[in-house]
């Protein structure tokens, strides 16, 4: 299904952000890996989330689910013996899994999107896991991918975060159910350092005993540890509401996004500074963000890796800046479900927008106005460049059309819903032509 994004000069109203996709798949994990019932109070419900509950259950986790809470019976240290599992295209439920598969005879993860996926690499991860003395058959780290596991052997481990920080929650989630005590070495840079915070407070909450280095590059971890089962409850989510603020600065608005808490450890909170920086009128008080917009910005400078997830809202919020922005130290944005470099200021450029990308930067030379629009773009099956190109069609002279906008689903089903209670001019249309 295709978008269509229409000008809209206002929004005005008042939602609930949507419950975190990050921590979700996290407690999901955890509770699984628990021998015991855990329930975890308003989970995400996205494509993302969903792979995970569909992927412990097939593991052996048993779930039950209602409208506010699900409860699920973890399999501990024994996952259930599988022959394939399908992550769908979700990236951290593969790399977490490709790591509690070593603790099953043998599991294929295959390869459902080709063209978003199964491009991505998870060499470091293999290769670590290797270390470890599990067996895996891949083809250039890419899936499908098959774990021939049973065994895995803690240790001295080293692992790569220059691509992603995912690699390494996926050796912390395993190692403390190992026999033998584990440290784990990261090498060549950490990416996302914050998501790697996130993780720990995770573990700490599921009883899990890890010792961390205070750059976040060492860790001691005891084996024989198991996971507890708690009970825990999913705060409101960051990188989902970037773009729905974002959408707010750039419009003449009113708008209040309730569950974000002042003091989260998501990254992707820098949003709210960001747009103080660029004098958008906000306040964020008794977890309520209040933006009362009025399209005026300032350009920016931003070290982005500390809030991947929201970097495209950013910088199309940028685009409408009195000036030129840089975001800097966001490589890691090629690696994603599309190279959200690239790919996305292509399409920005098509509608109207200046541009320029280097190799870890993307520059935003921005102004007052409106983009031209009126043509059809591209989102690259990526539900971030999806909502980052919805903020700028709202700011074009003539609509946007947004082709396969129906991938928003991975990490947000409800955004264009909730840029329509808010006074956006979307429409769902198939096979949209203008």
């Amino acid at each position: 299904m295709d978008v269509i994004v229409r000008p809209t000069p206002e929004l005005r109203g008042e939602i609930g952000a949507l419950s975190s996709k990050n921590y979700t798949t996290r407690y999901l994990l955890v509770a699984a890996l628990a021998e015991g019932t855990s329930t975890i109070y308003y989970p995400a419900h996205s494509e993302d989330s969903d792979a995970m509950r569909r992927c412990i259950a097939d593991l052996g986790a048993v779930l039950e689910e209602d409208e506010e809470k699900i409860v699920i019976t973890g399999f501990g240290r024994h996952p259930k013996d599988i022959k394939e599992l399908n992550v769908g295209n979700a990236g951290a439920v593969l790399r977490f899994l490709l790591a509690i598969a070593a603790l099953s005879p043998d599991i294929t993860f295959v390869n459902t999107y080709p063209d978003s996926l199964g491009k991505r690499p998870h060499d470091d991860l293999i290769e670590s896991l290797q270390s470890m003395g599990v067996e895996i058959e891949h083809r250039d780290g890419k899936l499908p991918i098959t774990v021939h596991g049973g065994g895995p052997k803690g240790g001295k481990i080293k692992v790569s975060g220059a691509v992603s920080s995912q690699f390494l929650s996926a050796l912390l989630f395993l190692t403390p159910l190992l026999e033998e005590d584990s440290e784990i070495e990261v090498v060549n840079d950490l990416k996302s350092k914050v998501v790697i915070g996130q993780t720990l407070e995770v573990l700490e909450q599921a009883g899990i005993v890890i010792q961390a280095s205070e750059d976040l590059m060492n860790y001691k971890v005891p084996g024989r540890q198991s996971y507890q089962a708690r009970d825990y409850t999913v705060q409101g989510d960051y990188p989902g509401s970037a773009a729905i603020l974002a959408a707010a600065a750039v419009t003449n608005s009113d708008v209040k996004v309730h569950r974000l808490m002042e003091q989260s450890k998501q990254g992707e909170r820098a949003i709210v500074d960001v747009l103080r920086m660029m004098e958008v009128p906000l306040a964020h008080e008794n977890g309520v963000v209040h933006v009362r917009g009025n399209g005026r910005l300032q350009p920016i400078e931003f070290d982005g890796d500390a809030a991947t997830d929201a970097v495209l809202a950013m910088v199309a919020a940028a685009v409408f800046a009195d000036g030129t922005s840089r975001f800097y130290n966001v490589e890691n944005l090629r690696y994603k479900e599309c190279d959200r470099i690239t790919d996305y200021l292509n399409e920005l450029r098509k509608a109207g927008a200046d541009v320029e990308e280097r190799q870890a930067e993307i520059i935003v030379h921005g102004r007052p106005g409106e983009l031209p629009g009126g043509v059809t773009i591209n989102a690259h099956y990526d539900h971030r460049v999806i909502m980052a190109l919805t903020v700028a069609g709202l700011r074009c002279q003539q609509p946007l059309i947004i082709k396969d906008a129906h991938h928003v689903a991975k990490s947000y089903p409800e955004f264009f819903d909730h840029i329509t209670a808010l006074g956006g001019n979307v429409e769902w249309v198939e096979n949209g032509t203008l």
